[in-house]
């Protein structure tokens, strides 16, 4: 880290496990970012302690958040796998992605602690990690140099970084180079990522290109949902037969304003057509405007757990399921395009098959431009582009089964990564 930021840079990350130790209240997540870091060295700690079993070799996984985590799942599956002598250590920084953690099967799960050199110096202390291995980009520079001056061998997997990150800036590079400079082994997606990563200053010699792990992962939930499970169930049982549906996932309220008044048109030419809609945050809030829209629109609507074949819109009001509701999809709608947090995954509904569609702020989901290159995808404007795209996926039999054809197709090509990206953790812990 250059040496002009390393005091900044310091001082935030004290001041930021200060407020940790304050009884901040409030449900905004960023406060709930801070509050959960209260007591996690220690919690750390008691578990090395306890559990930490030096004659075991020892994985540590960090995946900031559940994105990450889809990328880091099927690289730990396979390593447990293989490896059921190796201890696991699996950490993230997003509360959203706890219970996500929860499910990955590691010997520990935790938030990261905030970024200082003695935090890092307590947590190699007490991990004594044989790897550490990040996800995607998501790398902290005391953490990474201080491992780094201890030998413990750095790597990266489905690395990625867009020609637009705010990464490759001045001030980004003078407080990472360093950092990623010790990386020993890196899984970049594609030539192109790994070209940008060691502009960054990863060694061009340890870059190698193995994919997006994401790719598995999503085929292999796709291929493992149970069309007769109890979530899936009551939603196809019609005597008519499948309805016709559009899976809307994490959508935000700019999605809602294009695609509500242009599902109302779509339903002029398909009057049986089905909307199931989970929101990206699925609160009180959020929810209830969609209910008034469809009930005045003259429309039944459901909460998940109460929704039937015959309900015309599905409100789902949880997370974790959505990966399995894409079963359902004749299309599929993907949130985030018409917001400035950028495209949700366009992955998941592409692996069942079905058309994608999405807002136009697409330009750094590399998914969303394969998709859109082998015509298994489309990116609208607005409620008449919106409305157009999906009276074609509905209304045109021949062209709805080409487009889910070739998302399924993009999804397939991109397998194998998991398998590349195991390989390397593999070497690191070789080391």
């Amino acid at each position: 880290m250059h040496p002009l930021l390393s005091v900044p840079y310091a001082a935030a990350a004290v001041l930021a496990a200060g407020l940790a130790r304050l009884p901040i209240g409030g449900e905004w997540k960023a406060w709930r970012a801070v509050r959960a870091r209260h007591g996690v060295l220690a919690r750390i700690e008691a578990w090395g302690a306890a559990h930490r079993d030096v004659k075991r070799p020892l994985l540590w996984v960090h995946a900031p958040s559940v994105g990450e985590g889809l990328q880091a799942r099927p690289v730990v599956e396979r390593i447990r796998a293989r490896h059921p002598g190796w201890q696991v250590a699996y950490t993230f920084y997003s509360p959203s992605a706890e219970r996500f953690a929860a499910s990955i099967g590691a010997d520990l799960t935790d938030y990261l602690p905030f970024d200082t050199t003695a935090a890092a110096q307590r947590l190699l202390d007490a991990i004594r990690p044989s790897a550490l291995v990040f996800a995607k980009l998501d790398l902290w520079p005391r953490l990474a140099e201080t491992a780094a001056a201890r030998g413990v061998p750095l790597g990266m997997i489905s690395a990625t970084m867009s020609s637009g990150s705010r990464r490759g800036g001045v001030i980004a590079r003078a407080l990472l180079g360093d950092a990623y400079a010790a990386l020993d082994a890196v899984g970049a997606i594609d030539p192109d990522d790994g070209a940008r990563l060691t502009s960054l200053g990863v060694r061009a010699d340890r870059v190698r290109v193995t994919g997006d792990t994401r790719y598995d992962q999503v085929a292999a939930r796709a291929a493992a949902t149970d069309r007769t499970s109890a979530l899936l169930t009551p939603l196809l049982a019609s005597p008519h037969g499948a309805r016709p549906t559009l899976v809307a996932g994490s959508t935000w309220p700019s999605d809602e304003s294009v695609l509500l008044p242009a599902w109302i048109a779509l339903r002029a030419e398909a009057p049986d057509a089905r909307l199931v809609i989970a929101p990206h945050e699925p609160t009180a809030g959020h929810l209830a405007p969609i209910e008034s829209w469809a009930r005045a629109a003259g429309l039944s609507v459901a909460r998940l757990d109460e929704a039937t074949s015959g309900t015309d819109v599905v409100l789902v009001d949880r997370v974790g399921v959505l990966g399995e509701l894409y079963a359902l999809a004749t299309a599929a709608y993907v949130g985030g395009g018409f917001h400035s947090a950028g495209l949700h995954s366009v992955l998941e509904p592409a692996a069942f098959g079905a058309p994608v569609l999405f807002g136009p702020r697409h330009a750094n989901s590399r998914d969303a431009g394969l998709l859109i290159a082998a015509r298994g995808g489309e990116a609208v404007e607005d409620v008449a582009t919106l409305t157009r795209a999906l009276r074609i996926v509905f209304t045109e039999a021949d062209t709805r089964a080409h487009a889910g054809g070739a998302a399924l197709s993009v999804v397939r090509g991109g397998l194998g990564a998991a398998e590349r990206s195991a390989a390397l953790v593999e070497s690191l812990m070789k080391e």
